[in-house]
């Protein structure tokens, strides 16, 4: 494999994380820990847990399990985050942790093995482990986020019904 798959995994993970950070723009401190119900997740609480799991995952990544000793995954769970300045905190620690990662990794290393709960994995399936599993969260995210938003929310992407002018723009931008 070739850096272009590190080069392509880092702008991947990248979007998700600014899909975050635009969700998060759009929220107030109350609507962070907002849940539809008490079986569901809060904004903040998913926010705890994609941090918990990126600290696991990505310290000494290449030495030690995945799965750390001193990670505790169910407290994760609990929906303690009050503040969007701690969940921001805890947003980019998380992300800091994965891109320094990421950017350590060589081609040459991507076949190499490493452990995630005692199951091994080459770098090229854990990394691509974590990219199903984080876009998965983040898009719990957005739509906790526009649930909350209703009306006022920003879209993200190209906002309803508004496809043919953004394809039209798009091709006329191409053209010039």
């Amino acid at each position: 494999m070739t850096n272009d798959y590190l080069k392509s995994v880092k702008q991947q993970f990248e979007y998700y994380k600014n899909l975050g950070d635009k969700t998060f723009l759009q929220l107030n401190d109350e609507k962070i820990s907002w849940k539809f119900n008490e079986e569901s997740n809060s904004i903040s609480t998913i926010i705890k847990h994609i941090y918990g799991n990126m600290l696991s995952r990505w310290t000494d990544f290449r030495t030690t399990d995945g799965e750390k000793e001193w990670r505790k995954r169910d407290e994760e769970f609990e929906n303690d985050i009050l503040t969007k300045d701690e969940l921001i905190e805890k947003w980019n620690t998380g992300w800091e942790c994965l891109f320094q990662a990421i950017n350590s990794i060589t081609s040459d290393e991507l076949e190499n093995k490493i452990f995630i709960r005692n199951e091994s994995h080459t770098i090229t399936e854990a990394i691509n482990r974590q990219l199903a599993h984080y876009p998965y969260h983040i898009g719990q995210i957005v739509f906790i986020g526009k649930m909350i938003c209703d009306s006022t929310w920003n879209s993200l992407s190209i906002p309803k019904g508004n496809s043919k002018e953004f394809n039209q723009e798009k091709f006329s931008q191409e053209k010039k």
